[in-house]
């Protein structure tokens, strides 16, 4: 399997010529450092004299604006960065990180029918994916498929409630994915995503895992929705399925969570609406031939983006630099890969390709968090390194 190579055409959105495309890069030499970054006109410009942090950008009075009026310094075509910011990296050249930086980083789970009857079934079984085979069909016939135009919290979903309890199929998945509240948990610390190109760490404590191919919002301080991008929210079905209380080690390991390529800001050409149309398709290779393709559709999503991003920030929690929101997947692979009744988990070396016309692809390859590199870069560093550059005012 030849090294992953970033490209225009397996990179940037379709129609990336005329999307407003903001991220973050790594800037070498002897004042190296992260810098926030816009695409114009095919080239890649350096606004962090403006924009120290990208948060900051996002949190302007009208961040597209801001963008449309940012005179930066040129780092050169978007070709040779992407070229560099795959598995082969020249260090002197600049390298593409994950479109965020003070944002913390947030996730909705449990908001289509289908993960989360998978989720119940991981629950049911306990985190053993032989059983969860057992129980599969069970889970279905109870509750089947079609929950997609049930509204969370609504008189039909109570109702719905009281039938399950009655069957002894009640679970906390479903009070998340069909009542009044949604699930919002932190998916990694500040700082703490890679962007495309680079690995992703899978606990080597896991035997069934997957990725979880999303559509992720950019939100500012005051909970507007300035645009979004792709993301990877890497999970660990065992470890989750033993226990509820288990998600964070199921969720937050390093190189746990991947986002990229860039922020595309809603304009004239790209809105929420968009986003909610969205189709988002996973393609996943393995060293062993095998391959894995599925999709999920923003359409069947059971809560709206924006009343997720109220759900997030409101009167009872607030966000002074921001937030991204992964918001869920319809996609949980159940094919088996090896044996009968043992379903899917990744293997080290799998090549994975979250995609999506308008946002472009994600990619990255699957190693062990205790293999991957170390994340050292945090918050005090990057303060650090904003003074030493002069960039802090």
């Amino acid at each position: 399997m030849q090294a992953l190579r970033l490209t225009i055409d397996n990179t940037l959105p379709e129609d990336w010529q005329r999307a407003t495309l903001v991220g973050r890069v790594w800037l070498p030499g002897a004042l190296a450092g992260p810098a926030v970054v816009i695409v114009r006109d095919g080239q890649v410009l350096d606004c962090t004299a403006q924009f120290p942090t990208l948060s900051l950008l996002l949190d302007s009075e009208s961040p597209l604006l801001a963008v449309r009026d940012a005179r930066g310094t040129a780092l050169g075509s978007i070709e040779a960065l992407l070229a560099n910011s795959g598995e082969q990296r020249d260090p002197a050249r600049p390298s593409l990180l994950a479109p965020v930086d003070l944002q913390v980083i947030k996730a909705a789970g449990v908001t289509f029918a289908s993960s989360m009857i998978e989720r119940v079934i991981e629950e049911k079984a306990g985190g053993d994916a032989q059983r969860a085979e057992q129980i599969r069909q069970l889970v279905h016939e109870v509750i089947g498929d079609n929950l997609r135009d049930l509204r969370p919290g609504s008189a039909e979903a109570m109702r719905l409630k009281q039938v399950l309890i009655d069957q002894q199929m009640w679970s906390q998945y479903l009070e998340v994915g069909i009542g009044p509240d949604a699930e919002i948990f932190t998916k990694a610390p500040v700082l703490a995503a890679v962007g495309s190109g680079s690995a992703i760490g899978i606990h080597p404590g896991s035997s069934w895992n997957n990725p979880e191919p999303e559509v992720v919002l950019a939100v500012d301080s005051r909970g507007r929705i300035h645009g979004a991008t792709l993301g990877n929210d890497v999970n660990l079905r065992d470890f989750e399925g033993r226990s509820a209380l288990l998600l964070s080690k199921a969720k937050d390991n390093n190189a746990s969570c991947a986002l990229g390529p860039f922020i595309r800001l809603f304009d004239e050409h790209f809105s929420l609406d968009d986003v909610r149309r969205c189709e988002v398709a996973l393609h996943v290779e393995g060293r062993d031939d095998y391959v894995l393709n599925g999709k999920s559709s923003m359409s069947q999503i059971s809560r709206d983006p924006a009343d997720l991003a109220g759900q997030t920030l409101n009167d009872n929690h607030q966000y002074p630099d921001g937030f991204v929101l992964f918001l869920g997947t319809l996609f949980a692979p159940t094919d088996d890969r090896d044996q009968p009744g043992q379903g899917f988990t990744h293997k080290e070396g799998d090549l994975v390709r979250i995609a999506s016309p308008a946002l472009g692809a994600l990619h990255n390859r699957v190693t062990t968090s205790d293999q991957a590199p170390r994340w050292e870069f945090g918050v005090g560093a990057l303060m650090q390194n904003l003074a030493r550059r002069g960039l802090l005012r």
